[in-house]
This record gives C-alpha cells, structure tokens and sequence, in this order.
C-alpha cells in the first residue's frame, strides 16, 4: 500500500481509533482497527535469535518462547569483522521470523561498549562507532531481505543498565556526533531500518522518548528515516510530549491510559491532529510493509540454522595467544578438559534476548561426537556461587597433571553479567582465578577458553599459553570451539574492543554509572582504543587484535592521490599474501591519524576494514575509499563535520597496536570559518592566521616605530637572566591584546580598535 493510500486510510480513522493505533494492542502486538480491516502485526525480541512469547509475554525472558535458534551475541559476530556473514545471519533470522509471523525483530543493538562493566555488552558490538555500524547495516539488510522489520536499538546513549530507566546521559555534541549517534546513523543511512527504538534514559535532562532533537532533527531530517520510532518497552514518560517530538508506537499499550490523553490533547489544542495522523501514516506504512509480503511459505529450519549458528561461531572466535604454537592441539595428546562450561557452556546474556535454544552442542559433547581416546573431563569449579570447593579443584588439578595439555573453559556466569544491572568488577570469579592459576603450577602446557560478554581481567595471563575468546557463541558454540582447537577451523576473529590490563585503566571508571540519575561522560570522545592509543596506555589486548594459525604479510601500499580537498575522494591499496602453510582469514584494517592542530583528538582512529581469505602463497589487493567523514571531526561551532587543513597519515594494521604500512596525504578544507576577534583575542591565535599575521605585523611596525620599538628592545635583551627567548616568545604569544595597553608605553585603546577592525575586515 502506498503513502497516499495510507494518507487515505488514515483520513476516514475517528480520532479515537488514530489514538489507539499509537500504542500496542498487547505485550508484542500493535492494534488492529477492525472497522476499517486494519491488521496488527507482532513485535518480537532479537537480536541474536528468535525470542517469540506466545502468553505470558513479558520483556525480560523471564517465561518461556518457543523452542528457536540462539545464533551466537553481538559481542562475537562483531569480532567476524565480516558484513557477509552478519548479512547471511539476518536472513536466516529474516526467515524464521517470517515462518512464525513476526513483522519486525528487535535488534540490532549499537550502543557503544563505553565501560567492560555494562551489563548488557553482550548484546552490543563495539567501542567503535564504525564497526558497530557496518555490522549492524549488514545484519539490518540480512533480515529485512525477507521483508521483516528491524529495529535498531537503543536510541541514544544508553551505555548502562544502573538506573538506565531515569538516569539523563550528560554528553556534549561532539561527543554524542563522534560516537554515540554515528554508531546509529551509519546504519540508518545505510541499512534504512524500518523502525528505530528510543532508549529509556534521558539526554542531557529530556528522555529520549520525548526528545525531538534526536528523534525528528537528526533522525528524521538529516539523516532521511523515514520509519516509525517505538518505544523501548516502558520508555515512555510523557505520551503526548513524545508525539509530539516524534515517538510513533508506544510498546507495551498502557490500558488505554494514554490513547485517552492523546485525544484530550488533540481536541484541547495542545497536539496538532497533524502530528497525530503523520504518526498513524508511519506506523501504517511498516505494517504494511510486513502485510504485503507475509511469506507463507518460509520455514524454520531449526537444523539449518543451527549449523549456521556453529558458523558464524567458527569465523568470530579470537585466538588471543599461541605461545609455542601450543594450538591447534594434535587429537593424538592426552588432552584434560577442566571447568563446567565444557559441558555446560554459556552461550548466551541474562534478559531480553533469551533464545529458548531446541539444543545446544558441548565442547565435552562435540569432542566425544569425533571419537578420540585421550579427553578426560572434570568440572573444577561450580557457577552458582563463587565458592571452591576444594574436591573439584583438586580432581581438576590432579587431570591436569596427568594430561599432556589442560583446557581450561573459563568465563563468567549468568549471575555476573545480565540486561537489568551492571556487573560489579571486571575480574572472573575468585574460584576460577584460582583454579586457574593452581593448574598452571603444575602443567605447564595449559589453554583457556573464555565464555564471556565483556572483557575481563587476566591476572594469569603470562603462565598460559594458550587463550581463545569464544565470548557468547551461541547454541552451537562448543562444535565451534572444539574445531578451532583441533585445528579443523583456523581462528579468524578480531576484538571488536579493548582488553584493558584493569577496570581502573577504563577512560570512564571514575564516571561510570554517576551520581544519583546524572551520568556524565567526563571522557568525551575519548573512548576506548581512542583513549589508550592517545594516552600509550598499557593494555591487555589491543583493538582489532587476533591471531591465526597461518601469517599474513603485508605490501605495496598505494595511495592514488598526496593532496586533495576535503570535497574529494582518494583511494588505498594494499596487497596482502598468505605466507604460511594453511588457508586463513585477515583482517586488514585502516586507520587514520589527524593532521596537528588545536583541536583535542585521538591520535588514531579506525576508518575502514576488509576480511578477505587467502590460500597458502595467495595474494589479494584490498582497496578502501576513504572520503571527507575519514578525516572530520564535529566542530560545534559550525555544528557541522569539519577537516583541519594539514597532513594526515593513513595506517595499514592488523591492530591499532600492529601497524604495518603508512602513507601521508595533504587535505585541505573548503569550509571558510569566520573568526571574529575582539581585545580578548590572543597575539599566538592572530598569528595562525596568515591574514591575521600579515596583518598584526603590519600594524605592529607602526605601533612599535621610535621610542616604543627602543624600549620594547631593551626589554627583551634583559642581561639579568630573568627572561630568556623561549620566556617571551610564550608570554607575547599569550598575550591577549588588551595587555598591550599595559605593557607598551604610548598604546592607545583606538590603535587597538583600529586593528580589530581591519582583522575582522571593518
């Protein structure tokens, strides 16, 4: 059905039924309007998989859905680095919600990973704006290939559980343009999502369910979203503030409660019935977007998904450390698998996203499935509570002793990390730590597995030798984690986030959760590697860090252009080859570091990345286009992106720590900024302007003429020591123009004036 169709439909609505059609019939559907053959359509819970309640709805996964798919979280596929694969992801979650008659899925979730401490990390992608919002552009055009609905989520700066219902996040506009909006806004542009969901907390004091600046200026506006803005499930404060500012369909209904406010307020004057039939046309248009192309035919397949779900694992795992080549293990060692997530494995967050998994496959289960003789398994630790009981431990440590190799599969449980609260510290439960550190006492030869949705602190790190990050993979994630042990799948993931040595070390830790319902995000744009590459901080693992069982080398870096302006394209190239003996995945990423100048910046910052696969011996060229957004930053005074004239140099890495091959390229900006100066205006400021320069020493050589030059002189060549060259160099160029009236005889208030005005072009 067309807009103009939908504009008439809307037109014969009573007011009554354009209230009621703004807010859900139930938990998980919209309204119908019967009288006018008008459907609902179902809601359902995302990201990662199905989460389809059918009674007894609720939004924490607190009563059970139907029996679906838990493909592995975001943390994980974010670490593929590979758009097809979250794409192939999406359609097959694009199917299911098809065959079980789910209009729009809720997800992906973007927000940024601003602490480790987070308690729903798991479900978002990255510290970085530009991998969160590749990865979710590709999984947004996945699912809505089979004309589902997303809804990305949570708009805006929703980066902690604490208080997150009526916590006001305090974040300036270069911060909120830098990150947290462009992890959004790549993916709107891109992906053209069909409904956007608005988070719980305020922004800078206005709840984001009633904030127009973001839902109708930049959302609808600039950026070009022309879908519907539901409503976190319970974010809405005021209904009517929130039509107004452009929250379409409030989730769940509230009983007719505020559908009755919203047609006070249309025939009081205080909403435009305007406002309200626009809403009615948006909300209408998704559902028909889902009516109109019901696919009857789609089916779950629950076995298919599932091996697609052991996929997406296999090409996300990050292989942290191989010392000695410890992996992948020869499947003739004795081999002891210790820890209760070998057979029982967390695969998944606390919360909304649940997936009621139809099976889930053990690394204990997926090891027996291939027929060895040396595995044998004991549990070491327990999960409910972080207690040792010392008889697990002891058993553990003595299959340790007795085994070749020790696997240790470590993590954290699902009291640790949860949607709903925060997690406390960054540390593994006591009794793992230390079963961990026993083990390596007495076998040298020892791996970890990690089943985690965040970072964690290491403290064991340099006795292991071996360390795989599988964080939370999924139904199937034990085949996947077996198969990069054994060498079958060669781990191609890459953190998506820094490992950090500490809590502490975090650019947020002092600020984190705030004071009462104030969070203020104090480090600015500063998050993340941007924090620890600009400070040279020591970390644990770097972004964009993983290894492989195969090298990777790296060559003949070209760059089509040394000088453009900011309204032009360039591009770089890079040839990679496989110099090893197996087939394996890169991750070839390009960063770039800003010209120098007066504005606070990260020192480098990611700009593009590649996966490609390569053959022993093979090479590939990569090829990025890099535009004016790959080198801007958000100037406030123009409130607009903005390129500093200057050289820029533009890294090839497999890290942001590993950087490989660099070139340079002169920029130059075609954005005229006014600079007005008064008598506040610094003689160093005037002087970075070659006008302004020319100028002033124009000027000064009729201020400074006779006596004044003389004494000015004099000054400078004190003989007492009290003043040295660098002393005045710094303190004229300091040195506002009103202190010339103090520090040079004869100066007089409409000299100054005088030069005032020919700099500002009077």
């Amino acid at each position: 059905m067309g807009i103009e169709q939908i504009k008439e439909l809307v037109s014969n609505m009573t007011l009554e039924e354009k209230a009621g059609l703004c807010s859900g019939e139930n938990f998980w559907n919209t309204k119908e309007v019967e009288r006018l053959n008008i459907q609902k359509i179902m809601l359902s819970d995302g990201p990662h998989g199905l989460r389809k309640q059918d009674a007894q709805a609720d939004h924490l996964g607190v009563n059970e859905s139907i029996k679906a798919v838990c493909f592995p979280a975001g943390c994980l596929t974010a670490a593929s680095f590979d758009r097809e694969l979250l794409t192939t992801i999406g359609e097959a979650i694009g199917e299911e919600c098809q065959a079980e008659g789910v209009g729009v899925l809720l997800g992906p979730a973007v927000n940024i990973k601003r602490s480790p401490l987070c308690g729903r990390n798991f479900e978002y992608y990255s510290e970085d704006p530009y991998v969160a919002a590749e990865t979710a552009n590709a999984f947004i055009k996945g699912v809505q290939s089979k004309k589902v609905g997303t809804s990305i989520k949570h708009f805006l700066a929703n980066n902690q559980e604490h208080r997150r219902m009526t916590s006001s996040s305090e974040v300036d506009e270069r911060t909120l343009r830098e990150i947290y909006l462009a992890a959004f806004e790549g993916a709107v542009k891109s992906g053209k999502p069909w409904t956007v969901m608005c988070s719980y907390n305020k922004i800078n004091g206005t709840y984001a369910s009633e904030n127009p600046v973001y839902l109708t200026d930049i959302l609808r506006k600039e950026w070009g979203f022309d879908g519907c803005v539901v409503s976190d499930w319970g974010a809405v404060n005021n209904r009517v503030l929130g039509l107004s500012a452009g929250m379409d369909l409030e989730m769940p209904g509230s009983g007719g409660i505020n559908d009755a406010l919203i047609v006070e307020a249309v025939k009081n004057g205080e909403l435009e019935e305007k406002v309200l039939n626009e809403t009615c046309v948006r909300i209408l248009d998704v559902t028909y977007r889902y009516l109109e192309n019901k696919d009857k035919s789609a089916v779950f397949d629950l076995e298919k998904d599932h091996a697609l779900a052991r996929k997406a694992a296999e090409e996300s795992i990050v292989l942290l450390k191989n010392e000695e080549n410890i992996l992948p293990v020869s499947k003739e060692k004795k081999i002891a698998f210790i820890g209760e997530f070998a057979k029982k494995p967390r695969y998944q967050g606390g919360g909304s996203s649940h997936i009621n998994s139809f099976k889930v496959t053990s690394a204990m289960e997926s090891v027996s499935n291939l027929g060895l003789e040396y595995i044998t398994y004991e549990q070491g630790y327990q999960t409910q509570k972080d207690e040792t009981i010392e008889e697990l431990k002891q058993k553990a440590v003595r299959a340790a002793k007795n085994a070749e190799v020790a696997v240790i599969f470590a993590g954290l449980p699902d009291n640790f990390e949860s949607e709903g609260y925060d997690r406390k510290h960054m540390r593994l439960p006591d009794c793992q730590n230390e079963l961990i550190e026993e083990i390596c006492d007495i076998q040298p030869n020892t791996i970890v597995v990690l089943h985690n949705g965040s970072p964690v602190e290491m403290p064991w790190i340099h006795k292991v030798k071996g360390l795989v990050e599988a964080y939370l993979g999924g139904q199937a994630i034990g085949e996947a984690v077996v198969n990069v042990l054994y060498g079958k799948v060669n781990p191609s993931g890459r953190l998506p986030e820094t490992f950090p040595v500490r809590l502490e070390d975090n650019p947020s830790y002092l600020f984190f959760q705030g004071e009462g319902d104030v969070v203020e995000y104090r480090e600015g744009v500063f998050v993340g590697y941007r924090y620890y590459e600009s400070k040279k901080a020591e970390v644990q693992f770097p972004f964009g860090y993983g290894l492989s069982y195969t090298q990777f080398a790296y060559s003949n870096m070209k760059v089509d252009k040394n000088s453009i302006n900011d309204t032009e394209t360039i591009k770089v190239s890079v040839d990679v080859t496989n110099t090893g003996t197996v087939t394996g995945k890169e991750v070839v990423q390009l960063y770039v570091s800003p010209a120098l100048g007066n504005i606070l910046r990260p020192v480098i910052e990611l700009r593009g990345f590649e996966k490609i696969q390569l053959e022993p011996n093979e090479t590939k060229t990569v090829t990025f286009t890099l535009d004016k957004r790959s080198f801007a930053y958000w100037n406030t005074a123009i409130h607009d992106w903005h390129v500093l004239s200057g050289k820029y140099t533009i890294h090839i890495g497999k890290s942001v720590r590993e950087l490989v091959l660099s070139s340079s390229v002169t920029l130059e900006s075609t954005t005229v900024i006014p600079v007005r100066y008064d008598l506040n205006t610094t003689l160093g400021d005037i002087m970075k302007n070659p006008r302004g320069k020319a100028i002033l020493e124009a000027g000064q050589a009729q201020m400074f003429a006779g006596t004044q030059a003389k004494e000015m002189e004099e000054t400078a060549q004190d003989s007492s020591g009290a003043i040295n060259d660098e002393m005045m160099q710094a303190t004229m160029e300091a040195m506002p123009l009103r202190q010339m009236l103090s520090f040079i005889p004869g100066m007089r208030r409409e000299m100054l004036q005088q030069l005032i005005d020919a700099l500002n072009n009077n």
